[in-house]
């Protein structure tokens, strides 16, 4: 396949992921042409992505696709893009909230919405993946992004300017399965989707603390056989089909919390395991460990007033706000969730990918 020898390119820290942002008609139309594209930008496959943008990790080998929404409730479509980082595929399987965070700002500097007058820009932001919505505000001046601020999140050095990313009700169930608890692969688990299609597994019910680091748990590879067991089992359960080349459902950890919060968590996305925890993944989390009955009763310690959660992760924590209402039946909901992330430029330029069929080798 060919494309382009060169094309615009913006390079976002969204939350604790790194992605590469490009304005939807600044790539190929037809999809396959796109993803042959895409994995040349980033490096891809190559363990070390040595020849492109990608950072050698699932969560700094990332693309979103921004532009102008069709959709009376939106400003934006976002569609995300995972880029394999070994493995020479795209997925649009599953959303990115943080990369989300960089949506709006990005959409701001390259003239797709007008920054706001109050100092705030607020951006109705259509999620494709899924079909879901958003709305993302940060802080603008004289019509420009401002990135610097007092806000500190978790695996980020140092502090940026303040995303506030407030998620409505999705359309589909909060219990894919229809029930609190399954038992999958001889496990009990909880299967929640908050935007993020998440199974939640007690640690200790697979032999572990809960408490390892990522670096323990990815060479385990008793555990790896069991999580990839109960994801695939999981993914029929949840409407997903046959998820063994898919990057969702994810798996989540659950044990009980060390440093304050609600919950310590260990999530798989799905064979590594995240150094923290990605937004969508942990709203699900929150609205998970809120369910009667759900696997999180026996380990998490949720506050006695108020929406706020706060999730333990490898590196910090993530700070949620997440309520539940009850429907029809006594079926759970979500009733609003919101957190707070940053976003900073790092560069806006021209990428160079690597040439269309060139040999490359691992």
């Amino acid at each position: 396949m060919s494309g382009p020898e060169e094309l615009r390119c913006m390079l976002l820290r969204g939350g604790t992921s790194k992605g590469a942002y490009f304005l939807a008609g600044d790539l190929p139309a037809e999809p396959a042409e796109r993803d042959d594209l895409l994995l040349r930008v980033m490096g891809s496959p190559d363990p070390r992505q040595i020849d492109g943008l990608g950072g050698a990790h699932p969560l700094t080998s990332k693309v979103a696709v921004v532009s102008v929404s069709a959709d009376p409730a939106a400003d934006i479509d976002y569609l995300f893009l995972q880029v394999g980082v070994e493995r020479a595929e795209v997925s649009d399987r599953q959303n990115c909230g943080n990369l989300l965070a960089g949506v709006g700002p990005f959409a701001v500097e390259r003239g797709l919405v007008e920054p706001g007058e109050e100092g705030r820009t607020s951006v109705r932001i259509r999620m494709l993946n899924s079909g879901d919505l958003a709305v993302v505000s940060f802080p603008t001046e004289d019509g420009r992004v401002l990135y610097t601020g007092s806000a500190e999140i978790s695996g980020v050095p140092g502090t940026a300017a303040p995303v506030i990313v407030e998620f409505p009700r999705g359309s589909g169930p909060l219990l894919p399965t229809g029930h609190a608890r399954d038992t999958v692969a001889g496990i009990a688990v909880t299967c929640v989707d908050n935007g993020m299609p998440t199974v939640l597994v007690t640690a200790s019910s697979l032999d572990v603390t809960g408490y390892e680091t990522p670096k323990d748990l990815e060479e385990d590879l008793a555990l790896a056989d069991r999580l990839r067991e109960i994801r695939l089992e999981a993914g029929k359960l949840m409407g997903l089909g046959d998820v063994e080349n898919a990057t969702v459902p994810k798996v989540t950890l659950l044990a009980p919390p060390r440093a304050g919060g609600a919950v310590t968590t260990r999530t798989f996305i799905p064979v590594r395991c995240h150094t923290s925890i990605g937004v969508l993944g942990a709203a699900s989390v929150a609205a998970g460990l809120r369910v009667e009955g759900g696997v999180g009763e026996t380990v998490a310690r949720l506050p006695e007033h108020g929406d706020r959660l706060r999730i333990e992760h490898p590196t910090g924590y993530l700070d949620i706000e997440s309520g539940l209402a009850y429907g029809p039946g006594g079926v759970p909901e979500a009733r609003r969730t919101a957190v707070v992330r940053t976003a900073r430029k790092i560069f806006d330029g021209t990428v160079f990918p690597r040439p269309a069929g060139a040999a490359h080798q691992p």
